[in-house]
């Protein structure tokens, strides 16, 4: 889009210019903070006593300190505390991921029993189910695994010899740290924006693959935190298992300092110790939580050594010299989209709670037809629209595709609701772009373009990218390959949300007021790419607050209101001898 502006009216800048100061004389003072030096002074002043302090009182025991610092007892015990740590935690953590999967799940039940296993586990203080544990062998004399209701026996042995101190210790801290990991990965995962699930299904990924690689990595941002302080406190929690006789550092410290009652040098040994592994637990808590953040900010300070790093990642494929499909023939051929479908809603009906949304709907979009669908706000269109994919479920009614009814499997005159992977599959025919673009942040702009393709057409990955890299020229932004969502424009997102879309090559392609988020400025970038779209056969649905876009490129313009259609018609009819009074009303008001 160009701007030209008329400046005949203008005086030349050199005649209404002011002439230019001489400023070099200024001297700037900073400005001065005397109770910030005074508090620097006091924190040094602090410092200096404490350390003085420390280190020159013989009673400390420096010298019986660095005697048992690297003792050999000493770094056993350490060694059993870092296992018992690592342990827990990597256990600790499957479970309490997978418990709070559970909490989350649409399952009454699974969820009920994931809520009774984190509220019963928080609940019982540690040493005490430490020391349960360790009795076990008193409740149950030998551990069986068989068949439930005969007397077949898989496996049999003594609970004693089965669960020693040490696998006391390792199962009564996995337990204990799962159930407070759950609630802080649940907490993650509803931190997550609801619109991210949404795309995700939209696309037709897996529901394994929307958790694992959409939701999880995101809520990750808000797991890390909370996740490694819990593991803080799970690595000082070991010198509980003490109760147990089990020798970590702790207990290993315990038992010298009463023989030789040196108890402050002892001590002060397991502290710089704990210090220590604490230590390292924070450096690798930044490293993890930077690595987890891609995408959350616009310009991420460079790790160490990301440079010398950088050299070892798999470089994008170039897509060559021709860009432009003038000079490339096959061009809109690889990028083109199916052949339309047919879209035809049988008098749907939907409602949440009292308030009905949609109201007996019925309509047929013919194949390559492009549909905008007006109306005031709350009226059903875009809950009309994610009907269509089935995003939302309706109550009444049906919609088809090409005669394929979206969500369900027809034999004879009976309708079979399918199963949530097989809806996901059919998802993929019908792409959606989301009016708040919904792209995954924590992705680069060509990982949210090959996602689905690989994951859901089952394409390889090379050309996936080289898909990935014409749509993205077909849209003019090849330079934002690399580049995550955060660090391009509203307009330059909705573009990239739009290939994200088209990378699938549906045969329906839906749009929820794609430019209702977007400053004026950048609305015609995307009304552009709509109505290239548009000239390609492919089926458009539009829901749209431009009207004159929809009389630009509609073939169909639908008015809604109450969640009923009131009119639907040719745009030329619609905009100047509209036949329902309401129609006529609010085109009274925006046109």
């Amino acid at each position: 889009m160009a701007l030209t502006t008329d400046f005949a009216g203008l005086e030349p800048a050199s005649r209404t210019a002011e002439p230019r100061q001489d400023t070099s004389r200024y001297r700037i003072v900073p400005a001065r903070h005397p109770e910030r030096l005074a508090g620097t002074i006091f924190a040094a002043v602090v410092i200096v006593a404490v350390l003085y302090s420390t280190f020159t009182n013989p009673r400390w025991g420096w010298g019986v300190f660095a005697e048992w610092f690297f003792a050999e007892p000493v770094l056993v015990g350490l060694g059993r505390t870092l296992l018992l740590t690592a342990l827990a935690a990597v256990s600790g953590s499957i479970l309490g991921t997978a418990l709070a999967l559970a909490r989350v799940s649409k399952s009454p039940l699974l969820s009920g029993v994931s809520w009774g296993y984190i509220w019963l586990l928080r609940s019982i203080p540690m040493i005490v189910l430490l020391l349960i544990l360790n009795n076990l062998g008193y409740l149950y004399e030998t551990i069986r695994i068989g068949v439930p209701f005969t007397d077949t026996v898989l496996f049999s042995y003594p609970t004693v010899q089965l669960l020693t101190p040490f696998a006391a210790a390792y199962l009564g801290l996995t337990l204990n740290q799962s159930a407070f990991f759950a609630e802080i990965v649940r907490g993650g995962i509803l931190s997550v924006d609801h619109g991210q699930l949404e795309a995700a299904a939209a696309l037709g990924l897996p529901r394994r693959r929307q958790a694992f690689r959409i939701v999880l990595p995101q809520a990750m941002r808000s797991i890390l935190p909370t996740g490694f302080n819990e593991l803080i406190g799970l690595a000082k929690s070991t010198s509980v298992v003490y109760v147990l006789a089990l020798p970590e550092l702790f207990y290993t410290v315990q038992v010298i300092y009463r023989r030789n009652l040196e108890v402050i040098p002892l001590l002060m040994v397991a502290t710089v110790w704990y210090l220590i592994i604490m230590t390292v637990l924070s450096v690798a808590q930044y490293y993890i939580e930077r690595y987890f953040s891609k995408g959350a900010v616009r310009n991420p300070t460079p790790l160490p050594f990301q440079a010398f790093l950088e050299r070892f990642r798999r470089p994008v494929p170039a897509l060559g010299n021709t860009t432009d499909s003038a000079r490339n023939p096959d061009f809109h051929d690889r990028t083109a989209l199916r052949t339309g479908g047919a879209v035809r809603i049988h008098a749907i009906s939907k409602s949440f709670g009292s308030l009905k949304v949609l109201d007996d709907v019925e309509l047929n979009l013919p194949a390559g037809s492009v549909t905008a669908i007006l109306g005031p706000s709350g009226s059903g269109k875009s809950t009309l629209l994610r009907s269509i994919n089935h995003l939302e479920r309706v109550d009444e009614g049906f919609i088809s595709v090409d005669g394929d009814f979206v969500g369900y499997s027809r034999k004879g005159d009976t309708l079979y609701e399918l199963k949530e992977k097989d809806i996901l599959k059919r998802r993929a025919d019908i792409g959606m772009v989301f009016q708040s673009f919904n792209l995954f942040p924590h992705l680069t702009v060509l990982e949210n373009l090959i996602e689905a393709p690989i994951q859901v057409r089952g394409i390889g990955r090379e050309e996936a990218v080289q898909l990935a890299q014409e749509l993205l020229a077909r849209i003019g932004l090849s330079d934002k390959i690399i580049a995550y969502p955060r660090q391009l424009s509203g307009g330059q997102q909705q573009r990239v949300a739009i290939a994200r879309a088209l990378a699938l090559r549906p045969k329906v392609l839906l749009f929820d007021e794609p430019t209702s988020a977007l400053d004026p400025e950048l609305v015609g970038e995307v009304l552009d790419v709509i109505k290239e779209l548009a000239r390609t056969g492919t089926t458009l649905v539009i829901v749209t607050h431009e009207i004159g876009f929809a009389r630009e490129v509609a073939d169909t313009v639908v008015f809604m209101e109450s969640g009923r259609i009131l009119e639907a018609g040719p745009p030329a009819r619609i905009f100047t001898q509209a036949e329902h009074p309401r129609t006529r009303e609010f085109l009274a008001k925006v046109l």
